[in-house]
């Protein structure tokens, strides 16, 4: 294959007068690490939920998403469930609720493999608990049998890893895989993720709230703020060197040890009403260096290499 593993253009979703997400462009290269990044209600899982095909038939999406050099909003729903859980996995933020709490972990994960793959319930039921093993749950053998309730939070997304995994598949989005985890167990989850791309080559877009966590795992950044894309780089350009500013507002409210002494500083305002959003950039209305065109037209792109900001101030050659 040739160009990116993932392609979005222009994409938008609208849940009737609701604009969740507004002409989202980027593109995901095979083998890297992609963080999306943004307040919770950004539009962070509706974009990923519209790659994957789950979003609900009250969703309108427009533009063009390519897996593979294919815009999959083009094939037909069995093409797309055959692709769900094969060449694309998704990991949901809560395991609890992505796990069937009366059936058997194992079983779980070597139904998936069945789903997707000819082979027998032996072979199957091998594979998983080899998958177990790889994803750090010990014993894998002995807790095949296991239902979801015997295993810690922990041990709950490992399973839920090893399910995503088990066919595979090239491009893997983890949804926030951490939140409901201890800070210990999120460090051991996001090293594994880490681990299972550099051995499997697997590409994996990850999904976060927490800027500290993409700057641990994430070779790129995407900024989403009200369901628009504002600024995309490696990440150690987004923490050196940002150019939108929404992203520095985030990276300022970063707790540090000075700012345990004092407030946190905080963009002033709200965010838009997504039925009736701003006809310009959807951050203007908090934005302090904000100019006359922000609040009325789509701002430019401003691209330099490996760098892209949506955003007037910035394109009018602003000092950062």
């Amino acid at each position: 294959m040739s160009g990116p593993l993932l392609t979005l253009d222009g994409v938008s979703v609208d849940f009737g007068p609701v604009s969740a997400v507004n002409d989202v462009s980027l593109e995901v290269s095979e083998g890297e690490i992609f963080g999306l990044v943004g307040e919770s209600g950004c539009g962070k899982t509706t974009l990923a939920m519209a790659v994957m095909g789950l979003l609900p038939a009250t969703a309108a999406v427009r533009g063009a998403i390519r897996f593979e050099g294919e815009d999959v909003l083009t094939r037909s729903e069995a093409d797309r469930r055959k692709l769900r859980g094969d060449r694309i996995s998704m990991v949901f933020q809560d395991p609890r609720a992505a796990l069937d709490p009366a059936y058997p972990v194992g079983e779980q994960v070597a139904e998936t493999i069945r789903a997707h793959r000819p082979v027998t319930r032996r072979a199957a039921r091998e594979q998983a608990i080899r998958l177990l093993g790889e994803v750090g749950i010990p014993a894998a053998t002995e807790r095949y049998r296991d239902p979801p309730h015997r295993l810690s939070g922990g041990m709950q997304q490992r399973v839920v890893i090893a399910t995503a995994l088990a066919n595979e598949p090239a491009l893997l989005i983890a949804d926030e895989p951490t939140t409901a985890l201890d800070v210990t167990i999120q460090a051991q989850i996001l090293g594994l993720i880490r681990e299972l791309r550099d051995r499997h080559r697997t590409t994996v877009v990850l999904i976060a709230h927490d800027l500290g966590v993409v700057a641990e795992l994430c070779d790129r950044a995407g900024v989403l703020y009200a369901g628009q894309l504002m600024e995309v780089a490696p990440v150690e350009r987004i923490f050196a060197a940002p150019q939108h500013p929404y992203t520095k507002a985030l990276l300022a409210a970063l707790p540090t040890r000075a700012a345990a002494r004092g407030a946190l500083p905080v963009a002033a305002g709200g965010v838009p009403d997504l039925a009736d959003p701003p006809p310009g950039c959807r951050f203007a209305p908090r934005c302090p260096v904000r100019m006359e065109a922000c609040e009325t037209v789509p701002p430019p792109v401003l691209s330099e290499p490996g760098h892209a900001t949506a955003c007037w101030y910035a394109a009018q050659g602003a000092p950062g």
